[in-house]
């Protein structure tokens, strides 16, 4: 096998914006039964990030898989941000990952080096995460795809879901907004390398971090912001919930140079989706622009936990993470739920 070329032009699309959108996903599993169990604390019907199950009362199994085509050309780059994205849906649950398998898809354009640092990435990345790559799976295909099934662990009372935040939460968000967009008019080398360096070292950089301190804190509810955007998964928040959720647009982080391409038309297809699922249900201020709009709905590849915890603890928790995730931010609040589940104003 040769690689030929750039590893994203063997790809049709990208990073988590290959990601089936969240109403398709919502009709697929439409009246589908499946066999419960008691134990099962978190299952696929709760649209959450990964699923729970309860071994004794002080140890729950925190199991998720996540896998994609490369949103970037550098192979060990590659890896480590689509292993980071997966170890991702651990730390939105409150857990940590402890164990990991491949899931890798070759092409008869991929080179024997180029696969080994793909390989090299991931394992790099759940080594830092504390976790054991101990084998996975490999096919052959039409893309290359690239993921791990990660299984972690979270004690029975600490989980953490998407569907647990209180009227009066505040909401914080670790990572800023963007990478859909600017992915996006990179295969067209609209951005320039230091604007894709601080790109890519945000999509590999683990939530360990901000999840080790969200802990500390008596954060109520918390999701990681991917393929489904700011707003969509903010809806799946409000939705399971029963609350709704104000963002303030002035207060949400994101990369300027996403704001200026948007405002140009470079949207990638998934933030058509990730509208159509949610837009009826957001209501949009005046003072808001388009561009902002479509950066909301804007899927992200590993992005940052969207945490909802009591006001009164907010600032304090905020303090602890800008000291070393410095564009985190308060973005909104939840309220009893009102007319609209999410309001951008």
């Amino acid at each position: 096998m040769e690689t030929e070329g750039r590893l994203t032009r063997l790809a049709s699309c990208a990073g988590c914006g290959a990601k089936v959108g969240a109403g398709t996903l919502v009709r697929l599993l439409e009246g589908f039964q499946t066999r419960g169990d008691p134990r099962l604390i978190v299952g696929y019907d709760r649209s959450d990030d990964a699923c729970v199950y309860q071994i004794n009362e002080h140890t729950a199994l925190v199991q998720t898989t996540d896998f994609f085509p490369p949103i970037v050309d550098d192979p060990y780059l590659f890896g480590q941000i689509a292993a980071a994205n997966a170890l991702s849906d651990v730390y939105a649950m409150g857990g940590e990952p402890r164990l990991a398998l491949n899931i890798l898809c070759l092409t008869d354009q991929m080179d024997q080096k180029t696969v080994q640092e793909i390989l090299r990435g991931g394992y790099a990345k759940a080594y830092e995460a504390g976790a054991v790559i101990a084998g996975g799976h490999t096919i052959q295909g039409a893309e290359p795809i690239y993921g791990l099934a990660v299984t972690g662990f979270v004690h029975p009372d600490r989980v953490l879901t998407n569907a647990a935040a209180r009227p009066g939460d505040a909401l914080i968000l670790t990572k800023p907004l963007g990478v859909g967009i600017l992915t996006t008019a990179a295969k067209a080398d609209l951005v320039e390398q230091p604007v894709l360096e601080r790109l890519y070292a945000q999509m590999a950089a683990l939530n360990k971090t901000a999840r080790d301190i969200m802990v500390r804190y008596p954060v109520h509810s918390c999701t990681d912001v991917t393929g489904f955007a700011l707003l969509g998964h903010s809806y799946e928040m409000a939705q399971g919930s029963g609350c709704s959720i104000h963002l303030e647009a002035a207060k949400i982080p994101y990369h300027p140079e996403a704001y200026e391409l948007a405002e140009m038309g470079f949207i990638p297809a998934g933030a058509y989706r990730n509208r159509e699922y949610a837009g009826a249900e957001v209501k949009v201020g005046p003072a808001v622009t388009r561009a902002l709009e479509d950066i909301c709905y804007d899927p992200q590849t590993s992005g940052g936990l969207l945490m909802a915890l009591p006001e009164g603890a907010a600032e304090d928790c905020l303090a602890r993470l800008r000291e070393t995730i410095p564009q985190a931010a308060v973005v909104g609040r939840v309220t009893e739920r009102q007319a609209a589940a999410i309001y951008l104003d």
